[in-house]
């Protein structure tokens, strides 16, 4: 008798334990999201693209001039207080810049690279604090177990609820969103095709 109260109380018991479990995956309540994403379809980021822009082919470009001149007077000084056999600190310190300035030169890239990512990040952070401040009073109400980027979410049986928090947060920032990011085809501008002319309509009178 004890045996078989033992054996029910352990199917009872498992029984509580798939429910329990399958209530929580029916809890379960994935978002789709990403800052980036987001702040990069805001209208205001093309304000942001055009100033660095500006800032690439104005202050950036002005550097590289600079740099690429003074390594050729570093050099050429360099060049000739060799020949006129100055003295050694003049000569360290000549090379010394000129090893400097042809290091600049050949990291150009990588230095211009990491100066703009820095220059856009200036340009988009009040878009970003936007963003940020939708996205959590979207996570507050929505209250989502868990959030993943766009692309690491495979659509299958599961019973989890997916969520598009693109959405939420452009209505949070009264902004139409972009048909990839989910949203509808309605927020597009529509262009209004030309009026056709009335059948029948008098043709304007030629000159004779």
């Amino acid at each position: 008798m004890k045996k078989v109260l033992f054996s029910l109380l352990a199917v009872v018991g498992l029984l509580l334990a798939a429910n329990n479990t399958q209530a929580q995956a029916q809890q379960l309540k994935i978002g789709v999201f990403d800052i980036d994403l987001m702040v990069q379809n805001m209208p205001g980021y093309r304000n942001v693209d055009s100033l660095l822009e500006i800032y690439q082919r104005d202050s950036l470009a002005a550097e590289y001039e600079f740099i690429t001149s003074e390594l050729k007077r570093v050099d050429s000084t360099y060049k000739a207080d060799s020949a006129a056999n100055k003295a050694k600190t003049v000569l360290d310190m000549e090379k010394n810049q000129r090893q400097q300035f042809m290091m600049q030169v050949v990291y150009w890239q990588n230095y211009a690279q990491q100066k703009a990512e820095y220059k856009r990040g200036m340009l988009a952070q009040p878009l970003y604090e936007k963003v940020v401040d939708a996205y959590k009073k979207v996570l507050d109400t929505k209250k989502y177990t868990l959030v993943l980027k766009p692309g690491t979410i495979e659509r299958g049986s599961s019973n989890a609820v997916i969520g598009n928090i693109f959405e939420d947060v452009a209505k949070e920032l009264k902004m139409p969103l972009p048909a990839e990011l989910g949203g509808g085809q309605d927020d597009e501008p529509q262009q209004q095709a030309p009026a056709k002319p009335a059948t029948g309509a008098a043709k304007p009178a030629t000159k004779k």
